[in-house]
């Protein structure tokens, strides 16, 4: 299997991305099919959207916290 060039995307295109997994009901690995994205980075897409809406006061750090800390 080949490996596919590293791409660089937009924190506005993971932001779309990430809120058409939210909203349209497909599945994460259908919208990476039709989008010809990896499922993993996808899933840390959402995950870190899902962090840095700071849903858990303990959790981990957002992005914006992150950037601080550096």
């Amino acid at each position: 299997m080949e490996r596919r060039k590293r791409r660089k995307f937009t924190p506005e295109y993971k932001a779309e991305v990430v809120k058409l997994v939210q909203t349209s009901g497909k599945s994460i690995e259908q919208l990476s099919k039709e989008l010809d994205l990896t499922e993993t980075a996808v899933r840390a897409w959402v995950k870190r959207a899902a962090i840095d809406e700071k849903k858990d006061p303990n959790g981990p750090l957002t992005s914006d916290e992150r950037a601080e800390v550096t």
